[in-house]
This record gives structure tokens, sequence and C-alpha cells, in this order.
């Protein structure tokens, strides 16, 4: 075992490490609910042993006058240490689920369910073999705060979890947004000291940690930072707790459900409301219970109900309700689709006369893990400051981007020259344009961005490969569909 300062580039490889030899037993897309689990729990053992050391340091012989809870951050049954653990000879999973389940009970108010429900009594998938050699990979490292700080193992932390996305397709997305673009959102909102954020689809709370290094960064205080998050995913919720205790984050509040059915934060019968949200929702999800939000008792169709085939909608109503009514602002990653679809045009058209939206931000293609679409970044303000009333920024900013591979990602210059622009809230030639309230509604309440930048501002870099002749295509016969639909509305009122 290495009592060593950990770098990163050791940290990257050894937590990668782990994933490597459950490969031939199991499916890429089910690496996390085994690797996080064993991670949390050796970080919390050797914690507990450096919290132990430490205090007999101190203390010597007056330490048994202290109780456990005053010396250690998480308490770890003696018997259902990792040590222990891994001196098992046999049925190892059923000895990594007792231990689990007796660290949950010994710390009940902070960890209940927090190692999740992962097969590992499965001797057909993890033999006693696979699982004492996965257990001694991790003993090859101790994971005390001095060898690898909070800050550097969540920085390991995301590392995998980028890595699984990238390995396992599609089976990720759900809990993987680019950090690059988490990054701008953060930029764009500002959270300040001792403010509330909150992310009601969180995946594995990446947006919600963004917030707490948007303040370290700064130098500022964040600790008092108060943080809230919903998912609907159970495994995706354990992540994101393990995820922000593993950042050093210990005050925070995760639930597991779905919030469009049953919203977790409450105050009264009224939803909590927040200074910040941040969120990416699920894309045009078709089943979800449109009935129930048409009858809603927190008032979120306050728009409108949106279709049973497209939920954006409903999220985005959540998130408006959500916000604080004097301090509230919100980014969502929303599909182009929401900001021009004709099904929901009378949902974005009330919208916008409650001068809701503050800005629409147009982002490159194939900025998202084995998905080649393009997003957007919708910016909400409860109170808009007075010159920017009635009016929305536009930028488009679809040519910012710089590539590794066949990944598309935001350098820190593209971070920086959306969030300015933003800031400044200034016309800039072919990227940013403040539109009126009346050339918004003669554009039928549209927000495509086409309908605002000169064809100059729409060039895209050239076409390399097919995949970007096919993400230019796509785009343009959006906006191809759009223009059909004014024309065919045009020709309905002209035969009136």
């Amino acid at each position: 075992m290495s009592d060593e300062r950990i770098t990163i580039d050791e940290l990257e490889s050894y937590l990668w490490g782990a994933a490597v030899l459950l490969r031939t037993s199991i499916d890429a897309g089910a690496y996390k609910q085994y690797i996080f689990p064993l991670l949390f729990f050796k970080r919390m053992c050797d914690v507990y042993d450096e919290e132990t050391a430490k205090a007999k340091a101190k203390y010597g012989a007056q330490l048994n006058r202290f109780a456990e809870e005053e010396i250690h951050a998480f308490l770890i049954p003696k018997e259902y240490h990792w040590n222990r653990v891994r001196e098992v000879p046999e049925n190892v999973g059923q000895a990594i689920v007792d231990a689990f389940k007796a660290v949950e009970r010994a710390n009940s108010e902070k960890l209940q369910g927090v190692f999740g429900d992962a097969a590992w009594t499965n001797k057909n998938r993890l033999s006693d073999e696979l699982l004492k050699n996965l257990l001694d990979h991790f003993s090859s490292k101790t994971l005390s705060i001095a060898n690898c700080p909070e800050d550097e193992l969540g920085q390991g932390y995301e590392y995998l979890i980028g890595k699984f996305a990238d390995d396992s397709g599609h089976t990720a997305q759900e809990f993987y947004t680019n950090r690059t673009v988490v990054h701008l959102m953060t930029e764009l909102l500002k959270p300040q000291p001792g403010e509330t954020v909150y992310d009601p689809t969180c995946g594995s709370a990446g947006m919600l940690i963004s917030c707490v290094a948007y303040l370290k960064e700064r130098g500022l205080e964040w600790r008092n930072l108060k943080i809230y998050g919903q998912e609907i995913n159970q495994l995706s919720s354990a992540i994101a707790r393990m995820n922000l205790f593993l950042h050093g984050i210990e005050d925070f509040h995760i639930a597991n459900g779905d919030v469009l059915l049953s919203p977790a934060f409450l105050k009264g019968n009224r939803l909590q409301t927040f200074d910040v949200v941040l969120a990416n929702p699920p894309y045009s999800i078709k089943n979800w219970n449109r009935n129930a939000f048409a009858a809603d008792k927190y008032g979120r169709n306050f728009l409108g109900v949106p279709p049973q085939g497209r939920a954006d909608f409903a999220f985005i109503q959540h998130i408006l309700r959500s916000m604080n009514e004097t301090s509230g602002r919100c980014a969502i990653l929303l599909p182009h689709g929401v900001l021009f679809r004709n099904e929901e045009k009378e949902l974005r058209k009330t919208m916008i006369e409650k001068d809701l939206v503050e800005s629409v931000i147009g982002l490159a293609p194939n900025l998202f893990f084995n998905a080649t679409m393009e997003a957007c970044i919708l910016v909400c303000r409860t109170k808009k400051d007075k010159t920017r009333k009635n009016k929305i920024l536009f930028i488009q900013a679809v040519n910012e981007f710089s590539r590794i591979g066949t990944q598309n990602f935001l350098d820190e210059e593209h971070i920086n020259r959306i969030a300015s622009s933003y800031n400044r809230y200034e016309n800039e030639t072919d990227f940013a344009r403040i539109v009126d309230f009346d050339e918004v509604a003669n554009n039928d309440f549209s927000l495509n961005l086409s309908l605002y930048f000169s064809n100059s501002a729409q060039q895209d870099k050239p076409c390399n490969t097919p995949k970007e002749a096919a993400i230019q295509w796509d785009r343009s016969r959006e906006e191809l569909d759009e223009s059909i639909l004014k024309l065919c509305k045009a020709l309905s009122e002209s035969e009136r």
C-alpha cells in the first residue's frame, strides 16, 4: 500500500485500472455500479484511519474520553472496515454487501442507500477471485486526505465519470454532461456565497459541484452554499451523493424521484425556490404523465400544457417556478427544437410575454458524448435589469469549439467570449444581437437563432468529414422546416 502523495496522472491510472479488471465480466455501462461504491468505501476507511492517527497523536491516553462522532466525519464499524473485508477468503461479494449496509446504518442520516444495490453476490458475474483482485487493486494506494486532497480526488472521480460515458456509449448519458458546457453555464449565472443552488435533474451532481468550484477558484466562501438536487435514476442519485462527499462537500440535499410527478423540495404546499438553477433535462421525452401535469397542484403549468410527445416545456416550467421571485436565475441546456417547434408555440409565446427570457445561446454540435446534435442554453431571470426588459440577447456561438479526436469541447477562450458577451449585453457583429419584443413577436415568437442573424453569421467552419456535413445538413433541414411552417401560415392567412 502506497502512503505517498498521489499525482493526478497516478490517480486517473489507478481508477481506470479498477474498471479494466471488470472488462471481461461486466458490461461497460455497469462499471459505475461497482467502481464508485468501492472507491467511496475505500476513501471513507482511509480517512477514518487518518483521523484516528491524528487524534491519537494529539490526545494520547485521553483519546478514550472523546466520542467517535467527535473525531470522525463518518463512522466505520471495526468489523466492517476495508481491511477486514479484504481478508475474507470466500463469499467476498456478501462481505462487501454486509460492510456497505453496516456503514449505512452507522451513518444513517447521511449515507442511507448511498452504496446502491448492485449484484455483488452474483458469482457468475463476480467471482471471489475477481472481487479479491479488485480489492487488492484499490488497496495499492492510501486514499487519505494527505495523500489525495478532496479537490484532487473529485477531479479523478470526474475523470472516471467521463471515461465511463466515453467507454459505454449511450448508457452513461443519463448522468454526464460535457463539463466545459457546465463550466460555461456556471459562468453565466455567477453563484454567490450563501445562495441556494438547485438542479432538478442532477445526474452525478456535476453542475452543483461546478458552482462550488466557481467560488473556490475566486477565493470566496463556498461552505455556506446551499445545494439541492433531484434525480430520477436511483443509481445516479447515489453517485451524486458520493461525488459531493468526495469533493469535500457535506452540506447538501439530494433526492431520488421523478421531479415532474413528485418534486422533493417544498415549502408548505408550494415549491421551494432557489437563487440559482442549472439543468440539463432529458430531451423531448414521450413517456411522461401529461394528465397529472395538466392538473399540477404547484402551478407549474402556468405557460400551458406541453404536448405528450415532448416534455421539454414541463421541465422548463418546473425550473421557472423554482426560481426565487427576486434573485432567481437559471441556465437550461436544451435541444434547439424548443426554440421554434410549432406545437410549443403558445408556451413559448407566454414565456416571452412574461419577459422571463434573458438570453438564448446557440452551441456547437458534437459537444455531447455519442451525440452529434447541437444544443442551446436558455438563460432566464425572474427580475431582469431595467436595461434588459422586453429584450432578448441572442448569441450565435456555433463556431466556438475545439476538437480532440471526434469530440468537441469549449476552451477557456470560448467560455470567456460567450460569458463576456452575455455580461456586456451588447450587439456584436455576427455573434451577439439584442432583439426587442416586437421583433420576436413579428417572427411569430420563434427563438430560432437563424432568424436574428445575417446569412454570414450562419456560416460554419468547413466540413472536413462526412459527419460534419451531416450535422450542417440536419441544421439546414430544421431551418427549412421552420420556413415552410411560416410560409404555410402566411398562405393560410392570405386565403381567409
